[in-house]
């Protein structure tokens, strides 16, 4: 999920999020993901080069039915069909934007399990933004993404099969071992073959997850963002460690209560 603004069904390429508190967040998470010498976000959050990965935006009476979470906006070939398909599968609609014509442009579901995901067709190149350049002598650093995603529920196998047939993933298993069993968790490809996002069960190393769709962001200067979390008064609520004993991940709790990871971004020199 390295690259930018792939077009392609199942590609995920932003997400976004409404908070009630609308300042005070954007204080959070402009604290805590612009660390490190050469951060990899900007101050307006968007990613180094100018495009909109995530976004913070301020609760409306028009939103308040989304959950507090952050919401991937995934790729589909006809979003009125998938729409459709999820319904028929238990899952249900929140929002549904569609053009004068009644063409469905864009929906925000929430799956059986109550984890939301927004839908939007696939993006042509010539309908994608032109990243800024960064200026002649200047050093690259590697630019603010969605390092990957994934969600962690009981019943993974019944989540895989539900996104699989909304948005044409097909599942890739990951063998996986807790107390001496075996079991898959899942990837998910998208039509390139590229893996898009992961199904996990909610066992071993993943039992205590929140089931929602976490978003993997880098950050130049991990430990100073989670210090920086406790110190904003939030919740580092798990920390993942190599065998080397640097972290590898970081699942945090936001000042309204929605979670999302943090990651070690690259650094220039």
């Amino acid at each position: 999920m390295h690259d930018l603004f792939t077009p392609g069904v199942g590609r995920v390429n932003s997400a976004d999020i409404a908070l009630p508190d609308h300042k005070r967040a954007v204080r959070f998470y402009s604290r805590v993901l612009r660390t490190g010498r050469t951060p990899c976000w900007r101050d307006d959050l968007m990613n180094s080069q100018g495009m909109p990965v995530i976004g913070v935006g301020a609760r409306s009476a028009e939103i308040e039915a989304l959950p507090l979470q952050w919401m991937p906006h995934i790729q589909v070939q006809d979003v009125g069909a998938a729409v459709l398909r999820a319904l028929k599968l238990g899952g249900s609609e929140l929002l549904h934007g569609r053009d004068k014509n009644g063409y469905s442009q864009w929906a925000v579901l929430l799956d059986p399990n109550g984890a939301a995901f927004g839908l939007i067709p696939v993006v042509s190149r010539e309908e994608l933004p032109q990243a800024e350049t960064a200026p002649a002598g200047e050093s690259a650093i590697q630019p603010g993404h969605i390092a990957w995603l994934d969600l962690t529920v009981p019943a993974a196998v019944a989540i895989r099969d539900f996104y699989s047939q909304v948005i044409g993933w097909t599942a890739q298993e990951v063998e996986m071992r807790d107390s001496g069993e075996h079991y898959a968790d899942f990837n998910l490809l998208g039509a390139d073959g590229s893996p898009a996002a992961g199904i996990c069960h909610a066992r071993g190393m993943n039992k205590d997850l929140p089931p929602v769709w976490l978003l993997y962001l880098p950050v130049g200067d991990l430990t100073e963002s989670l210090r920086r979390v406790r110190t904003e008064g939030d919740t580092v609520l798990r920390e993942a460690k190599q065998s080397s004993g640097e972290i590898a991940f970081a699942v945090i709790r936001d000042p309204a209560g929605a979670c999302l990871a943090l990651m070690p971004g690259q650094q220039s020199d």
